[in-house]
């Protein structure tokens, strides 16, 4: 505790404000706790304010340009189609962003949260200080709640600036590249470039392993890939990148790949290669918080650091860095610090999903975790082309997957590539964490014509019923 300062006493205490933070602090005041959330930037942590929601806003941009500029098979015929550049960031920023950011301030206010701006960095294992431009404030609490999310790695040998830009940069761009180099093939990577793409950019992505959207099979990812590449974009895999230069217009990247020394000159370098947890900068060293090898908050399934009072969720503990699973998590820890005696993660399920062109989701198991797991389970799919809504929509591309026990027909696992396929896992999980069979979904009855009608059908596959193919 710094000498001479008065700690004022607060019951629970939730470092960082994103989907994580924010959940959990409305969650634990509902629950009776007086509760202060620190937050030292934007309330809405990184999701909202320079990730998750500023991107799809991109993205949506980016599918509706493409849709007024390219010939459709149903005779619209759009012409002269531009795009006020300035106009879109605006509205990203100031309707999107600004909407949803001051509507969490507007939740944590309505829940009684106080909102204490600056940076938190813990005394002890009771009381954190935040500092503050002009001074700071020692909070002593009873419980406290670590939410500091992630931020953007960065190459040693490719520092960040000018035109060398991490996410949030690639989001803020002033103008629309001609041409932009992507390190990095991952669902980030992978979802900017198909937005500039889409909006007239030709794309280069370099990526270091030997395939790109790892997580999502290639049976997945191939229609993404051959959209991407037939609307004029690169993809360089089992490549290293090693340097890169840059004047006042352009940036050009070594790298190095089937041997080969080559170069590559873009308007901008986007390194998007994963991003590294905010554990450090917290004074963990001044708590008894074990932390591994990668720097991330060891918890037990109740969120609970091997400090009993403090937890810690989202970005900083092991698992995928998903804005969902920092809110699942985030209502855990406030429920286990409400006493809760159900409060502990036993999902089964984890939805993930990538915004690409044709947009892929995952849940559960995989074919290829049945494999490693020697699981005796059954897939069954059912494409989009025989499917009427999709027909009509003219996106009839992709499929429903599903991964049924063999013996029990319980649904272990599902995947979905192609229209509306974020919307559509939902389902899923809830039927795999329910324990639902085939059968259960088959004998739903499920609207017509709907994107939906592909569960039904792919479950009717996996009992031997088939209707529609």
């Amino acid at each position: 505790m710094v000498v001479g300062a008065q700690a004022r006493e607060i019951d629970t205490v939730v470092i960082g404000s994103g989907p994580g933070g924010y959940v959990a602090a409305i969650r634990a005041a509902d629950l009776g706790k007086k509760v202060v959330i620190i937050e030292r930037d934007n309330i809405g942590g990184v999701c909202l304010n320079i990730g998750c929601i500023p991107l799809k806003a991109l993205i949506n941009v980016g599918h509706r340009y493409r849709e007024a500029t390219e010939e459709t098979p149903f005779g619209l015929i759009t012409s002269g189609a531009t795009l006020d550049w300035q106009q879109t960031q605006n509205w990203k920023q100031n309707k999107v962003v600004h909407t949803l950011t001051s509507g969490v301030e507007m939740l944590l206010k309505k829940h009684h949260v106080e909102i204490v701006k600056g940076e938190a960095v813990f005394n002890d294992n009771e009381t954190v200080n935040v500092l503050q431009e002009d001074g700071h404030e020692l909070l002593q609490f009873n419980n406290a709640i670590i939410a500091t999310g992630s931020r953007p790695i960065e190459i040693p040998t490719i520092p960040f600036g000018g035109r060398i830009v991490d996410s949030t940069g690639a989001l803020a761009f002033t103008e629309i590249p001609k041409k932009l180099i992507i390190i990095g093939g991952g669902v980030i990577g992978s979802e900017i470039g198909g937005a500039y793409a889409n909006l007239g950019a030709q794309v280069t992505i370099i990526e270091g392993l030997d395939h790109t959207l790892n997580g999502f099979d290639s049976e997945m990812t191939k229609p993404v890939l051959d959209d991407f590449k037939a609307h004029g974009g690169v993809i360089v895999t089992s490549a290293i990148a090693k340097k890169a230069t840059q004047t006042d217009t352009e940036v050009t990247l070594v790298y190095e790949a089937d041997g080969k020394e080559q170069s590559i000159t873009g308007d901008y370098l986007l390194v998007a290669v994963g991003r590294r947890a905010n554990t450090d900068g917290l004074g963990l060293n001044n708590t008894d918080i074990k932390v591994d090898s990668k720097g991330l908050i060891i918890k037990d399934d109740t969120m609970r650091t091997s400090v009993p009072h403090i937890y810690a969720i989202g970005d900083i503990v092991a698992g995928p860095q998903l804005a969902h699973k920092a809110s699942f998590e985030g209502k855990i820890a406030a429920a286990a610090i409400a006493e809760d005696a159900q409060a502990r993660d036993l999902h089964y399920s984890l939805p993930s999903v990538a915004y690409t062109q044709y947009e892929l989701a995952t849940t559960g198991e995989t074919p290829d975790s049945v494999k490693v797991n020697h699981l005796d389970a059954k897939i069954s799919k059912f494409p989009f082309v025989g499917n009427g809504r999709a027909i009509s929509m003219d996106q009839a591309v992709g499929f429903v997957r599903l991964i049924s026990d063999k013996s029990s027909n319980a649904l272990i696992g599902a995947q979905v590539v192609g229209p509306a396929a974020s919307d559509l896992i939902s389902e899923l999980s809830l039927a795999i964490e329910n324990g639902l069979t085939t059968k259960d979904i088959s004998l739903t009855i499920h609207p017509h014509p709907t994107l939906g009608e592909a569960i039904m059908d792919a479950a009717e596959l996996a009992d031997g019923l088939p209707i529609h193919i």
